[in-house]
C-alpha cells in the first residue's frame, strides 16, 4: 500500500513496484485504514508520506503501535532531506528519501523491509507457545544460554511444574477446558515473571519450566496454581506439582541437565498427595548419577548377559494335587561391580526413557531359546508368560518380532504366553485392542496382569482380548488380614468365570492362601509358596519333579 497525496509521487512508486507487487494507492490515511482494518493480511508493506496534511503520517504511526493487526506490517516512510519528525521513535521500519529518481535503491529497501519482517515474523510464530504465550522449549533454552553469562552475580533456580494426571482433565472436561487451564496457568506465570525476575516455557503438554531468582519457598507458587486448576477442576487426584533444583550451578553443567534435575525432584513426589514441592538434593543426585550409570551399562549387561532371565513356576491346583501348568519370565540384572540390581530400580527407568524395549526383546528372545532348550531336553514343555511394556505396544514391528521369535526356536504360539498390565488397557484401550487381536489370531495367549489396580471398566472387559486374568499380589497378600480385599479376590475369580478365562493368583506365600483361593475357584497360582524365581538350570527340578509324577 502506497499512502501518498502527491500524484507525481504516486505514479513513480506504481511504476518501480507494479512488476514484482500488487499496489494499493491512496491519498490520505483516513481511506488507508479503512482498507487496512478491511483485510490487514492482504498487505505486506506500506510507504507512508511524512508530508501529509495535519500531520496524518504522524497520527497514522500513532495508531499503528496501538492496533496489534498494523503491527505485523512494516511501513517504510517516504521523506525529504530534513528530519525525520520522530518516526523512527513512533516505530517506522526505513526511510526512502526524495526525489524518487533511484528505483533500484526503492526497490531494494522495499524487499529488505519485507524480508526481515517475515524473518522476525517467522520467529515470532515459533518463539512463543501459541496457547499460553510463554517461550517455546528451544527458544528458552536458546535464551537461557544468552542470559547466563550476564547473569552470574545472583542466585538462581530451576524450576519444573506438572499437572499431575493432566489427561484426565482432557478425557472428562473436554480438550477445551484441558486448554484453557493451560492457558490460565501461562498467563499467571507471565504475571509473576517480572516479580521472579524469570523467563518461562511450555516444555511439553502440561509440563511448564522456570528460571528464575532464588526462592526459599515455591508453596506460594504453587498455590497459586492449584487455585487456578481447581477453579475448573473437580477431580481430586489432579493436581499441580512442583520441583525445584535450588542454586544451579551455572558454568559447570548445561541449563537442560538443570531442568532434568528439578523434573526428577518432581517426579519423585508423584501420586503422594502430601507432598507439592519437591527439591533436588544430594540423595536424587546420587540416585541421579547411578540412574545414569544403569543407562551406560545396560547395552554391555545385553552383551554380557548380565541381565538374566529367572523363572518364577505356575502351578494349576483344582484337582487332587498342584502340577505345573507353565512360567513367567522375570529380568534380573547381576551387575559386574554394583551386584544385584532390584528390577525396581531400572525397569521403570527404563520405561521411562524408552529402553524397555531393547530389554523386553532380550528378555523375549531368551525365553523362548529356554523353552525350546526345556523340550530338547526333558521332553517337556513348560509355556512361559513374558511382559509386554506399554511402549512396546507402540512398536508396528511387534507381530513379526514375536512370530520371528517363535520361528527361530521352532516353538508355537500356544507355548508362549503375553502378559500386559492392566494399566496399559485403561491409558490405550482401542489401540492394545487392536493390536491383541492379531496377535490372538496368530494363536498367542494373552494374559492381563495386575488386575484390580488398572481402574478398567468392566464394560471395557467385554470387549478386551485376555485368555487369562492375573489377581494382582496386593490383594492376594492381605486377603487374609482384610475382608475387602478378600471380597475383591473372590470378585476377579467370579469376572474370570463370566469371561469364562482361567484365573491366575500371584504372590502366594502360604498354604492357608492356597488352600482359601482353592475353595474360591482360582485355577493357577505363584508365589513363593511353591518358587521365587530361579535360573534357569535351577528350574530344571520342577520339571523334573513333574515328569516323575507322570510315571507313578
Amino acid at each position: 500500500m502506497v499512502i501518498e497525496d502527491d500524484p507525481n509521487c504516486q505514479e513513480i512508486l506504481q511504476n518501480v513496484l507494479e512488476e514484482s507487487y500488487n499496489i494499493t494507492v491512496v491519498g490520505n490515511t483516513q481511506e488507508a485504514l479503512l482498507l487496512l482494518m478491511d483485510a490487514p493480511t492482504t498487505y505486506s508493506l506500506i510507504l507512508l508520506e511524512l508530508e501529509l496534511p495535519d500531520d496524518a503520517c504522524i497520527e497514522f504511526l500513532k495508531q499503528r503501535s496501538a492496533q496489534s493487526f498494523l503491527q505485523n506490517i512494516p511501513v517504510i516512510v517516504i521523506t525529504g532531506e530534513g528530519d525525520d519528525n520522530g518516526c523512527y521513535k513512533l516505530g517506522a521500519d526505513e526511510f526512502i528519501r526524495k526525489p524518487l529518481n533511484t528505483p533500484d535503491i526503492i526497490l531494494a529497501r522495499c524487499e529488505h523491509t519485507m524480508a526481515l519482517y517475515e524473518s522476525k515474523n517467522l520467529v515470532q510464530q515459533t518463539e512463543k507457545d501459541k496457547l499460553t504465550g510463554l517461550y517455546t522449549i528451544d527458544y528458552f533454552f536458546e535464551y537461557l544460554k544468552q542470559i547466563i553469562p550476564l547473569d552470574m552475580g545472583s542466585d538462581r533456580d530451576a524450576v519444573v511444574i506438572d499437572i499431575e494426571h493432566f489427561r484426565l482433565i482432557n478425557e472428562i472436561y473436554g480438550r477445551g477446558t484441558g486448554d484453557l487451564v493451560l492457558a490460565e496457568i501461562g498467563a499467571y506465570l507471565q504475571q509473576v515473571l517480572t516479580t521472579l525476575n524469570a523467563i518461562a516455557c511450555r516444555a511439553s503438554a502440561d509440563v511448564f519450566y522456570v528460571y528464575c531468582i532464588h526462592q526459599d519457598d515455591y508453596q506460594e507458587l504453587q498455590t497459586a496454581l492449584q487455585t487456578i486448576l481447581t477453579h475448573y477442576i473437580k477431580v481430586s487426584n489432579i493436581r499441580v506439582r512442583v520441583g525445584v533444583w535450588h542454586y544451579v550451578e551455572r558454568g559447570m553443567i548445561d541449563p537442560e541437565t538443570w531442568f532434568d534435575r528439578a523434573k526428577s525432584a518432581c517426579d519423585r513426589i508423584s501420586g503422594n498427595f502430601t507432598i507439592s514441592v519437591s527439591t533436588y538434593n544430594s540423595g536424587l543426585h546420587s540416585k541421579h548419577l547411578r540412574e545414569e550409570r544403569l543407562i551406560r551399562d545396560v547395552y554391555e549387561a545385553i552383551e554380557r548377559k548380565d541381565l538374566r532371565v529367572y523363572y518364577q513356576p505356575k502351578y494349576a491346583i483344582q484337582g487332587d494335587k498342584p502340577h505345573l501348568r507353565s512360567a513367567e519370565a522375570l529380568i534380573r540384572w547381576i551387575h559386574p561391580t554394583l551386584g544385584f540390581i532390584n528390577p525396581g530400580d531400572f525397569i521403570p527407568l527404563f520405561e521411562s526413557n524408552g529402553l524397555i524395549q531393547m530389554v523386553d526383546y532380550y528378555v523375549w528372545k531368551e525365553a523362548a531359546a529356554q523353552i525350546r532348550r526345556w523340550k530338547d531336553e526333558y521332553d517337556f514343555t513348560v509355556p512361559v508368560s513374558v511382559n509386554v511394556s506399554r511402549i512396546d505396544i507402540y512398536d508396528p514391528d511387534l507381530e513379526n518380532k514375536f512370530c520371528n521369535i517363535l520361528k527361530e526356536n521352532n516353538l508355537s504360539p500356544s507355548e508362549y504366553m503375553i502378559e500386559i498390565t492392566e494399566s496399559a488397557y485403561a491409558e490405550n484401550a482401542q489401540g492394545l485392542i487392536e493390536v491383541l487381536d492379531c496377535m490372538r489370531k496368530k494363536g498367542f495367549k494373552i494374559e492381563m496382569d495386575d488386575f484390580g489396580t488398572g481402574y478398567s471398566s468392566l464394560g471395557m472387559l467385554t470387549e478386551i482380548p485376555i485368555d487369562i486374568l492375573k489377581i494382582d499380589m496386593s490383594f492376594v497378600r492381605s486377603m487374609e488380614k482384610h475382608e475387602k480385599n478378600k471380597r475383591m479376590v473372590e470378585l476377579i475369580i467370579d469376572i474370570a468365570k463370566f469371561l469364562k478365562v482361567p484365573c491366575v493368583a500371584e504372590g502366594v506365600e502360604t498354604e492357608s492362601q492356597l488352600r482359601a483361593l482353592r475353595r474360591m475357584g482360582c485355577d493357577v497360582i505363584q508365589g513363593y509358596f511353591f518358587s521365587k524365581p530361579v535360573a534357569p538350570e535351577d528350574f530344571a527340578k520342577f520339571i523334573e519333579k513333574e515328569k516323575s509324577l507322570w510315571t507313578k
